[in-house]
């Protein structure tokens, strides 16, 4: 099993060798090897190959062997040709962990079935949780959902050209899902989201330049989930360390854009009128959302997305 990781310049360790020798991506340069500043802590998942890493049956096919794909890139994304293997990776089934303009997430393409099922078993995320995706546009958002409510003429707000002001942005918002969601995003394979009359799905459109890079190059959204620490109830903000932690249970790639502060979305219901707000986050509460107790209902936990 071979530690990967992309740098500015190729580079490999005695120490590692018998993993392999290292392999280069003609069109970028690309190095598979360990970089000294990671070598002593994720060392550990050179010798473990993950139980939970699928063998895909389906196409696209993911054939990567073995390892972990570390990157380091510019918080900036002005060295983002270094993620083009994450985007092919990605296209082909892959689940890893990229920064978002809040928290380190972990994701997937939207269009994988057994990607999506990997990223739940790796997070431990039951099937009757939604989840989240992260858009690069709003023409992503009018495709995967019904939109935001654009007035009517009858006294019922435009949301939408109040939203598109703080678009990309550190806000979660809950839409109704469109048929074009797959059923594995909204509450997948439970009795409550065969008889639900509305189905929703957590909306991110992130103001981070690392990520817009990937979601810009990817044919539609990411599923996303944020990261926390197997045993206590924290965000997890250093990338290294969700490498130690996640590699392991089955991770592909994780993208190291620096540490990050540990202040997730703010999650808003978009679902009814007025916008609610079911969770105070980095963005911060606008005139048109409504705040009510910190004592949320049954339904209201419930459809908060297990995102970012």
């Amino acid at each position: 099993m071979q530690m990967v990781c992309v740098c500015g310049e190729k580079c490999r360790f005695d120490a590692l060798s018998f993993f392999g020798s290292c392999v280069s991506f003609p069109s970028t340069n690309v190095s598979f090897g360990i970089s000294r500043s990671h070598k002593s802590r994720v060392v550990s998942m050179a010798i473990k190959r993950s139980p939970k890493r699928l063998k895909y049956t389906a196409a696209p096919r993911f054939s990567k062997e073995g390892g972990l794909m570390y990157i380091e890139a510019d918080p900036s994304a002005s060295d983002s040709w270094k993620l083009e293997p994450v985007v092919n990776l990605l296209k082909e089934g892959a689940v890893g962990v990229i920064p978002t303009d809040t928290l380190y997430a972990i994701v997937c393409d939207l269009r994988s079935h057994s990607a999506i099922e990997r990223l739940r078993r790796i997070k431990n995320i039951e099937a009757s949780k939604p989840l989240s995706i992260l858009c690069h546009s709003f023409r992503d958002i009018d495709k995967y959902t019904a939109g935001f409510p654009r007035g009517d003429g009858q006294g019922h707000a435009n949301i939408f050209k109040a939203v598109k002001h703080y678009l990309p942005g550190p806000y979660t918002f809950i839409l109704i899902a469109s048929k074009e969601l797959p059923k594995q995003c909204i509450r997948f394979g439970t009795s409550a989201a065969k008889y639900a009359s509305r189905k929703n799905v957590g909306v991110r459109m992130p103001d981070d330049a690392i990520c817009q890079a990937i979601l810009k190059e990817m044919d539609a959204p990411l599923i996303c989930t944020s990261i926390k620490f197997l045993k206590e109830d924290e965000w997890m903000i250093d990338p290294v360390m969700i490498a130690d932690t996640y590699g392991p249970e089955g991770l592909d790639f994780v993208v190291d854009g620096g540490v990050r502060i540990a202040e997730a979305s703010t999650v808003v219901d978009m679902t009814k009128m007025p916008p609610k707000v079911l969770r105070q986050g980095k963005g911060p509460i606008l005139p048109w959302m409504v705040v009510e107790d910190d004592e949320k209902t049954d339904v209201e936990e419930d459809i908060i997305p297990a995102g970012i």
